[in-house]
């Protein structure tokens, strides 16, 4: 499922990254990726505040669609 979908909470690991490859390659370099734990900090309007590699990340909605986990 899309971490869009994902409650504020809840720890998943990543799956698998999907678009284009310069998306693919940013989302990497925030550290995003495929085996790596993801855990949503909060939701508001679509946009989410991720915890992954001891970082809080803020991404939009259609990059959350992008994260299967």
């Amino acid at each position: 499922m899309p971490l869009a979908l994902v409650k504020p909470g809840e720890v998943n690991s990543i799956k698998k990254i999907g678009g284009r490859d310069d998306i693919k390659k940013r989302l990497e370099t925030l550290g995003f990726i495929v085996g790596g734990v993801v855990t949503v900090v909060s939701e508001i309007n679509g946009n989410m505040i991720v915890h992954v590699k001891d970082s809080r990340i803020a991404i939009s909605r259609e990059m959350a669609n992008k994260i299967m986990v």
